[in-house]
Order: C-alpha cells, then structure tokens, then sequence
C-alpha cells in the first residue's frame, strides 16, 4: 500500500470515534422518524467498514480520494421494506432529515439492466447536520434484499463466468421476484382502496351493498352499532361498560346467515329488544356494576338462537365458537337456557 493510502487509513482510526457517535445518531433519527410517520419496515441495521475492508478498498483505487471525506460509504445504513413503494416514502423522509449528496447518489431502480433486480436499491449520500464526514443510505426491499444474498451466496456477479443455461434460469427468477415485488405493492394499493371505499358505503348507511368480512366488520364496529343495546343494559345496574374487542363474533355472523353488513343490522335490529329482556333476567338479581361491551351482541346471538329453536346444544356450540372447547361452556349453557326459558322469544 502506498503511503497516501496509509495516510487515509491513520485518518480513518483518528476518526473511528466519530464515525461511532454518527452511527449511534443516524440510526436514532432513522427509527424514530419511521416510528413517527407509521412506516413498518422489515429491518433497519448498519455498519462502519472495517479497517482491513478499507485498506482492500484503497488497495484497488486509492489514488481516487484525496482524503478519508472523499469516501462516502465509511458508515453504512440499510433500510430494508416490505413493498417498494415504501422505498420512495421512507426516501422522501431521508430528504428531510439529512443533507443529501446527489452529484453521488443513484438510484439503481432506474438503470432497468436484465439482471439488476437484487441491485436494484436506492442510494442515498448523506450527511448529518454540521458533519464533516458522509455516510451512504440503502433502501431496499425484502425481495430484493433476498435477492442480492443469494446471488452472492451462488457466486453470480462474483466475475467467475456461469454457463448460460443457469444464467437464463437465475434471469428468469429475477423476472419473477420484480413481478412479485410489484403485485405485492399494486395488492396492498388495492386493498386500502378497498377499505376506503367500504368506509365511504357505511357512513353513507349503504350497508347491503357491503359483504360482511373482517375488514369490513371492523369498519361497522367503529360506528358502535351496539352501543345503544349496551347502554340500555348498563342502565339495568348502573354499571360502567368496559370496552372488549367484538370481531370473534365475525364467523358466529356468518354462521347465523348474516353475508352483508346489512344483515347485521337487521339482525341487530329484529332482536334487541328481546337481547334487553334477557339482561335484565341476567343482571336484575345480581350487584354487577361492571359489564362487557361485547353483552349486547352477544345476547343477540343467543336470543337468535334459540328463537330459530337452537336450544342449549345451539348455545354450547355458540360458547364454544367464543371461548374454546371447555366444560365450563355446557355449564353456561345450561345457565343460560334456563334464564331465557320464560321469555316469549323462546320456542319450546
């Protein structure tokens, strides 16, 4: 090694410690700006090059920097996402938070070569505010990421020439994976255009029109379409309504016949009164002063069950969908039944 590249090297551990505290810094601002803007990657990591990594580099093109500064990727970040549009968000973000080199930066999405996609990341130069020295950025997407480790793994790109039948077929691979990249992103696009059309269809009341299923229950669950039944019941005790989740009640839905949101409201609305009545045989003896937000569905359940004459094997299986396979279930049937017996809803 010459002695302009031993000098870059002393330089390099003279500034060890402060490609350190660089390190400790960008990997704080990255996490907490992604935390902030909601974005849920796969795995932020990085790195400082070692010294013998840095000495191989200066060995093939020393002569190219003047000084340790000239070298931009000393300190090294990775930000790895699940969809490639999350590349251009989480690079707009990086805008934002540093100083970017884009005389050195490239974007290797664009080059469009046959076989770049495990190349295909986004590198950004950067420098944090009021710091001599930069460190590079690499996003990149899970895919993609997989990609560039077997490649490196298998010795593709290595230099070493590949008999043309296992090049075509590791194109042919990468043809699939940037497909499959791209439909995960274009699926996901979809699905929250999806989800913002059925908000739109509830608030607008156009509930017939929307095929029951988790996403669109949990839209009708936020309208707390079982909240007045609740109330209703709370009153019975004066008891405070504690807050549960109520999409376990989605397959027990479906079960009952219920393929729109608008037949859950009917359903809700053909059954309330009696779900009420059975409360009030539930809690009028009892000193409960703590009741479940999940009580005014769930006695509609059980009031739609046994007037369509499910009976207490009805019931077990409705508690057993809810809680599990347990004995305690055909206790809590029995209880049950033997609550709702006297109401008019029954069928004997």
């Amino acid at each position: 090694m010459d002695l302009h590249s031993e000098m870059i090297l002393e330089e390099y551990r003279e500034a060890l410690p402060v490609f350190e505290r660089m390190q400790v810094q960008v990997m704080q601002t990255l996490r907490e700006a992604l935390e902030r803007n909601g974005l849920i990657v796969t795995a932020v990591d990085s790195r400082i090059k070692t010294e013998e990594s840095l000495a191989g580099k200066l060995a093939l093109k020393g002569t190219k920097y003047a000084s340790l500064s000239d070298i931009t990727d000393i300190l090294g970040a990775r930000i790895i996402t699940f969809y490639t549009d999350d590349v251009d968000r989480i690079a707009a973000m990086a805008e934002q938070l540093f100083e970017i080199d884009w005389s050195n930066s490239v974007d290797k999405r664009k080059l469009h070569q046959l076989d770049s996609f495990g190349y295909n990341s986004l590198h950004y130069i950067c420098r944090l505010p009021g710091c001599d020295y930069r460190f590079e950025l690499q996003l990149r997407t899970t895919l993609q990421h997989a990609w560039a480790a077997i490649n490196h793994d298998t010795g593709y790109k290595s230099g070493v020439e590949i008999p043309r039948e296992y090049l075509r077929r590791i194109n042919r691979l990468a043809g699939l994976l940037e497909l499959a990249d791209d439909e995960f992103s274009r699926i996901r696009t979809e699905i929250n255009d999806y989800r913002r059309r059925v908000q739109q269809l509830v608030q607008n009341g156009k509930l017939d029109d929307v095929l029951l299923d988790g996403d669109t229950f949990r839209s009708y669950l936020q309208a707390k379409p079982f909240d007045t039944l609740n109330k209703r019941i709370a009153a019975i005790n004066q008891a405070e309504i504690q807050d549960v989740p109520l999409i376990s009640y989605l397959r027990i839905l479906k079960e009952l016949g219920c393929r729109t949101l608008g037949d859950v409201n009917r359903l809700r609305d053909k059954y309330e009164d009696d779900a009420y009545r059975l409360a009030r045989h539930q809690l009028g003896n009892t000193d409960l002063d703590i009741i479940s937000s999940a009580i005014g569905l769930q006695n509609i359940c059980i009031v739609c069950i046994l007037s369509q004459g499910g009976g207490k094997i009805g019931l077990l299986r409705f508690f057993d969908a809810l809680n599990g396979h347990n004995s305690s279930n055909e206790d809590l049937a029995e209880l049950t039944f033997k609550q709702a017996s006297s109401l008019p809803f029954m069928k004997q």
